[in-house]
């Protein structure tokens, strides 16, 4: 790990972010929306899929840059940001690198990198959730076209979205084995959204449901090989995964940083709350629990660039550290008392912020399951 390329990247994100993004931020959570435009802030800032190979404008930079970037914003409050750039950067774009066509990646790589496209990946459909067998969007081969029928929720990035990868069926009798992925152009005939979702945190990161009614796609928009759709999930799962546990980490931080400052400055009963027993103590074990997750991060870190992170090795991180989010947020939330309810304190989106963590990219259940199988069998 480059400690100056870090650095270097770590300060230019930060002023970024005071420049760019504090000012206004509280004005996207209440529109519940960001505006397009931040996308190409963002990509003249070269903060979008820095880790990319420079021929398509990227700043060739490693993974762990790519990681805190995502970090940064996450530590920083921005949860919806994050998320939306995790999506954006750290999922869709890799995707394409890895599976994508030379064509493919000419044609959305550089525009990923500018702001000029905003990326989505559209996998949960109203009746499945985690069911990916159960998919009933379905793309059925016409000729040198795809024709594509159905909709998914729960879609991040869904109302800015340029370009969606999406998840459909194309042999519904082989199950999760007969998925392919499609790199979806969101200005065709057939696609349309529903209006946003209205959720209970991270509000400026747009959810939406997408529809499809006859998409026509060219054949080259199959991402990969036909029914290989599940392999190649299953492949960037640990990725996802490890964004997510970025997220969690760095929010963690940033909550503890705030509440620690509170409990100095408030008083009760004569003296600080910071003074009392059950404060240091409930701080103490937000601390210790955070550190054992950083430690355990690091390890996946490390094992994801070396090649060697598996499935179940992300399952683990994933939740441990996002429930541990989860969980060190409500304590710090508690020792605000009643000021840490009110939207005024930054605290309480980072508690509502929290929620969705143990949720998106695989629930904690889920998570467990893939945690019981190498152990127990299905």
């Amino acid at each position: 790990m480059d400690t100056g390329e870090l650095a270097l990247f770590r300060e230019m994100t930060r002023r970024a972010l005071d420049q760019e993004v504090a000012p206004y931020y509280e004005a996207w959570e209440s529109a519940g929306m960001m505006p397009r435009g931040i996308w190409h802030t963002l990509g003249r800032a070269g903060m979008l899929c820095v880790d990319l190979p420079e021929q398509y404008g990227a700043a060739g930079a490693s993974f762990e840059v790519a990681q805190l970037v995502l970090g940064e914003m996450a530590q920083m409050g921005y949860g919806g940001l994050a998320s939306s750039f995790n999506i954006h950067a750290n999922i869709v774009a890799p995707y394409i690198l890895h599976r994508g066509t030379e064509a493919q990646q000419q044609q959305w790589l550089p525009g990923m990198v500018s702001g000029d496209v905003v990326g989505a990946i559209a996998m949960t459909e109203p009746g499945t959730g985690s069911d990916l067998a159960a998919l009933r969007t379905r793309a059925i081969r016409d000729g040198d076209e795809w024709l594509i029928n159905g909709s998914k929720i729960f879609i991040t990035n869904g109302l800015q979205a340029n370009l969606v990868i999406v998840c459909a069926s194309t042999d519904p009798s082989a199950g999760a084995r007969g998925i392919s992925l499609f790199l979806v152009d969101t200005s065709l005939p057939g696609f349309s959204r529903g209006k946003g979702i209205s959720k209970i945190g991270q509000h400026s990161s747009d959810t939406a449901e997408l529809f499809f009614d006859n998409l026509r796609l060219p054949a080259e928009a199959l991402l990969g090989e036909e029914n290989r759709g599940f392999v190649y999930l299953m492949e960037e799962l640990p990725r996802e995964r490890l964004g997510c546990a970025t997220q969690a980490i760095a929010a963690t931080d940033g909550a503890l940083a705030l509440t620690l400052e509170y409990v100095q400055e408030r008083k009760a009963f004569g003296q600080s709350v910071g003074s009392f027993q059950n404060t240091r103590f409930k701080l103490a074990e937000v601390k210790t629990q955070l550190e054992l997750c950083r430690a355990y991060y690091q390890q996946c870190m490390n094992k994801y660039s070396e090649g060697a992170m598996s499935v179940e090795d992300a399952a683990l991180l994933k939740l441990s550290s996002t429930e541990m989010q989860c969980q060190a947020v409500d304590q710090c939330l508690q020792l605000f008392g009643g000021y840490g309810y009110t939207t005024e304190y930054p605290i309480s989106r980072f508690y509502v912020d929290a929620r969705v963590q143990t949720i998106y990219a695989g629930t904690s259940e889920i998570m467990k399951e893939v945690i019981a199988r190498p152990m127990l069998g299905r």
